[in-house]
Formats: structure tokens, C-alpha cells, sequence
């Protein structure tokens, strides 16, 4: 079969076309034929080999992706062949808390990855795909909707009328709008562009602001709360956004810490935290069960996911570079 490989430290030129041997099913597996797969901001780090994120190589990276079950491991039952089905980011966490068995499951980091036409996944950790979708739309869903999933029902308890604060326009972001917005809830957005904010606003954001012109988006998010502060923070920036999330949140409010843009490392200003008894959640993806809650909401609302470029399989640099850019809106999808 055809898969991408990191094959060393050298950033892109390090990510390679190769030809791996077929995958076999063993006990309890299914064998999926790739049909899509998704790129998140993660691989883009596990292939330029930057922030420590870097796994062990040769890997085969992407941890996103959607396909049809093509062949059935001894004592699969529940599956058939020719089910379309997608992927959880670590398929060995089902339910309950996390644990570092289930990171040393990850796929695409600590594990081989998706970007490849087949690839092997135990029998109970793959979900279907809700027939609204395609493979591309479901290949979206796996790290980033996951994640905001997380973020403001499992961790955040969100409900309708209480106010979230969503930084920039990756994956993550554009799903927490969606979600919030189901539900009733306020979005404040903040973004690097007119033309973003734009788009934040006809996807339902309730006021957004471009944090170029205006770098103080934490006096912003003040000022729209009444000097309140929001109740919840998307944050995906990191050290240099932290403090200002901080600072944008209500007294009790909620910090769902997400995405290392901005660094891994870095200073954090604890009494803000302290003194307004904000609680801080490090959110790395989420369980199957999770995930399956998550598709129940999108099969009953008919939501889409919003995807902003397709490439081929062929074309993986280019989408890769598409992704450093950080011109996109949504997520960033291969067809294999």
C-alpha cells in the first residue's frame, strides 16, 4: 500500500511517499481501506520535528481519518464489510478517565498514523459514519470536534445563555462555535483578519474581534461581558494567550487549555487564576464514548463540519504547507 512516512528531523522534506506492506487483520481487528484523512495542527508539528512533539521515526503521521471496513479479523462480529466508519484519535480509550496507556495509543504521534490507504483498528473502537456525512466530513471529526466536544459538555458543562470565548479559526475553534451555538450560548471570537472575521460572524459568532489591529482582546472580551468576564475560554494559543485568557474569565469560570500555537512552555500569571477561582482543564482529545455522544448531536442537528481546502493523496506536502501558512478556515482534508 501507498503511505506517507517521517522519515527524520528535517521538517517537510523529511515527510516522504513509500510503499508499506499490506496490513492483515489480526484478533479482534477490522482492516479499513482510507477513504479520507484530515490534518490537525499536531501533525503539522510531528513532521517539522518542533516543541519536543516529535515521535520515534520512521512514523506514518495524521491521526484523522474515515474509511470502509474491507476485511474482518477472527472473532469480529459486530462489523460488517463495506461499513463506512471513522477513527478515534487513541482507539484504546472506550470510556472513563485518561490514562498514559491510552497517550501511548495516539495515532500518528506515538503510533503509526492514517495518512496511508489501509490500516488495521480494533474492532471496538471504530464508530459509523452518520449517512448525512461523507468520509471527508467524518475525517474531520476525530482530534479537533472531539476536542471541542470535551472542552464545553464533558469538562465545561456549557448551557444555553452563558458565554464562551473562542481564540482563532483552526478546527477546534470553528467546531466549539457550532457546538455553542446549538445550545444557546454566546460566542465571542477573536481572529487575525477582517476577511476571518467575516466568515466567524456568518458561521454564528455573536462579535468578533481581530486581534492584529487591536492586540488587547482581553479588554475587548471585558467590555462585550459588562466587565464580567466570559464563562468559558477555547484556549488553543498557549503561553503568550494564556494570561490574557485569564484575565478575559469571570470569577469561577472555565479554562479548557488545548493547543500549543504559541509555545510549550512559558509564563503564567497563577494568582489570576488563584484569585477568581478559575478552573483550568488540559484537554487532549477524548474517549470513544465521547465521541459517540458527539455524533449523536450531529446525526440529530444534520451539522456539517466546514472544511476549507481538499487535497489529494499525492499531494501531501502541499497540504502540509497549507496548514503552516494559517490562511485556513476549518480543517484541511486529503482524499486517499
Amino acid at each position: 500500500m501507498k503511505a506517507y512516512q517521517i522519515i527524520g528531523t528535517e521538517g517537510l522534506a523529511s515527510l516522504k511517499q513509500v510503499t508499506l506492506p499490506d496490513p492483515v487483520p489480526q484478533l479482534g481487528e477490522v482492516l479499513v481501506r482510507l477513504r479520507a484523512c484530515c490534518l490537525n495542527y499536531r501533525d503539522l508539528m510531528n513532521v517539522l520535528g518542533i516543541r519536543g512533539v516529535t515521535g520515534p521515526v520512521p512514523r506514518v503521521p495524521c491521526s484523522d481519518g474515515a474509511g470502509e471496513i474491507i476485511a474482518l479479523g477472527e472473532g469480529v462480529t459486530d462489523w460488517q464489510i463495506g461499513q463506512r466508519v471513522v477513527i478515534p484519535f487513541m482507539p484504546s480509550w472506550l470510556d472513563g478517565g485518561f490514562t498514559e496507556q491510552h497517550a501511548s495509543h495516539a495515532l500518528g504521534g506515538a503510533v503509526d498514523g492514517l495518512l496511508c490507504e489501509q490500516a488495521c483498528l480494533p474492532a471496538a473502537s471504530i464508530l459509523p459514519i452518520p449517512d448525512h456525512l461523507s468520509f471527508e466530513e467524518a475525517a474531520t471529526l476525530p482530534c479537533a470536534a472531539v476536542t471541542a466536544w470535551d472542552s464545553l459538555f464533558v469538562r465545561g458543562d456549557l448551557k444555553a445563555g452563558e458565554t464562551v470565548l473562542i481564540l482563532g479559526t483552526g478546527g477546534v475553534s470553528i467546531f466549539a462555535i457550532q457546538f455553542a451555538k446549538q445550545v444557546g450560548a454566546r460566542v465571542l471570537a477573536i481572529t487575525s483578519s477582517d476577511a476571518k472575521a467575516a466568515r466567524l460572524l456568518e458561521l454564528g459568532a455573536d462579535a468578533v474581534h481581530n486581534y492584529r489591529t487591536d492586540p488587547a482582546w482581553d479588554d475587548w472580551a471585558l467590555a462585550q461581558t459588562g466587565g464580567l468576564g466570559v464563562d468559558r475560554v477555547i484556549e488553543i494559543g498557549g503561553p503568550e494567550t494564556l494570561n490574557r485568557s485569564i484575565k478575559a474569565t469571570r470569577f469561577g469560570g472555565h479554562i479548557s487549555l488545548i493547543g500549543v500555537l504559541t509555545g510549550t512552555a512559558g509564563e503564567v500569571q497563577t494568582v489570576g487564576l488563584l484569585r477568581k477561582s478559575i478552573r483550568l482543564d488540559g484537554i487532549y482529545v477524548g474517549s470513544r464514548v465521547m465521541f459517540a455522544q458527539m455524533l449523536a448531536q450531529i446525526t440529530e442537528t444534520q451539522m456539517r463540519p466546514i472544511i476549507d481546502t481538499h487535497f489529494e493523496f499525492d499531494q501531501a506536502p502541499a497540504a502540509f504547507q497549507r496548514m503552516e501558512s494559517g490562511q485556513h478556515f476549518g480543517k484541511i482534508v486529503f482524499r486517499v
